[in-house]
């Protein structure tokens, strides 16, 4: 399983993704990568689903 359907770049993904092991909000997240907040919270969302998955 993979996320899939991802409107945001791979430099962003990548840099939420580090955010998400460092264990940031996703909207501590968001407003430092300045994209919106709920954007931010269904990629941690995927993220999740997808350690679930594995």
């Amino acid at each position: 399983m993979k996320i899939t359907r991802c409107k945001l770049s791979k430099k962003v993904q990548v840099k939420l993704l580090e955010f998400f092991v460092l264990e940031v909000t996703a909207r501590s997240a968001a407003d430092l990568l300045e994209i919106h907040h709920n954007l931010a919270a269904l990629f941690y969302h995927k993220i999740r689903l997808v350690i679930e998955y594995h």
